[in-house]
């Protein structure tokens, strides 16, 4: 596929993804919506883990207000349900591990976006913003789903109604995020995040992945069984065989995976 408003890397089982529209902060149109789904769909069937990226000096600064019908015209409920979902759907439910590198502002839809995904590493100068409320609207793109999950009803419901800045800093603190990486190491960082999952054993991941998102809206009961099927699947693997005789004969294990 050629993508227009993307930047698409397959390198050594990692999938990278970079929004490509620095001049608008890489802000999302119709386009690229459907290019993020698309790449995301397609990476994640080949690859062994994908990153999510921004190109410039924001990650993502949300909705393109500029992209298509005048303010008066806008459909917003249809944006979300026909273009918002698929894409946010596609990350959810692919088979490997996502990595969103926050390498600057992440704004409105952009932020959540980022949350959307498996684990965000972000740049210490980035910050997260839930802009929404500054043009009278309310959290979308799955704000109002995370938010609380990853830092408690308080914080997002300050992060909410104030559309403060958070610091990358502050995020990781608070459990938003995973980590906040200094400047100068962060390209280094999440590279070696990736290649670390890439070279790891991609088949536990997929299912630590399933069983974490299942978990959102499973009892105990369901949990458990969750738990109990994929433990059931990964003890049938040669990456789990491996992995204990590399225990046993003090070595690096050399997972398969995918």
């Amino acid at each position: 596929m050629i993508y227009k408003t993307l930047t698409v890397t397959e390198d050594a089982g990692i999938g990278t993804i970079t929004m490509n529209r620095p001049t608008l902060m890489n802000a999302l149109n119709t386009q690229m919506r459907a290019e993020i789904t698309a790449a995301v769909r397609d990476l994640g069937a080949r690859m062994r883990v994908l990153v999510l990226t921004g190109e410039g000096r924001a990650f993502c600064s949300g909705q393109d207000l500029g992209d298509g019908a005048s303010v008066d015209e806008l459909d917003l409920g249809r944006i979300l349900r026909e273009e918002y979902e698929p894409m946010l759907r596609a990350i959810s439910e692919c088979p490997v591990p996502v990595i969103a590198a926050v390498n600057g502002a992440a704004a409105g839809a952009g932020a959540n976006l980022a949350l959307a995904a498996d684990v965000v590493i972000a740049t210490q100068s980035a910050v997260f913003l839930q802009a929404f409320t500054r043009i009278g609207l309310i959290p979308d793109a799955g704000g109002t789903y995370w938010l609380p999950r990853l830092v408690g009803f308080a914080r997002a419901m300050g992060q909410a109604l104030f559309a403060e800045k958070v610091t990358a800093d502050d995020a990781a603190q608070m459990g938003l995020i995973w980590a906040s990486i200094p400047d100068d190491k962060f390209d280094a960082e999440w590279k070696a995040r990736a290649a670390q999952i890439a070279n790891g054993p991609t088949l536990a991941y997929g299912a630590v992945k399933q069983a974490m998102r299942q978990s959102l809206t499973n009892d105990l009961d369901a949990q458990l069984e969750v738990e109990a099927r994929l433990q059931g699947e990964m003890g049938a693997t040669r990456d789990f065989r491996e992995g204990v005789m590399a225990f046993l004969e003090k070595r690096p294990a050399k997972f398969q995976g995918r």
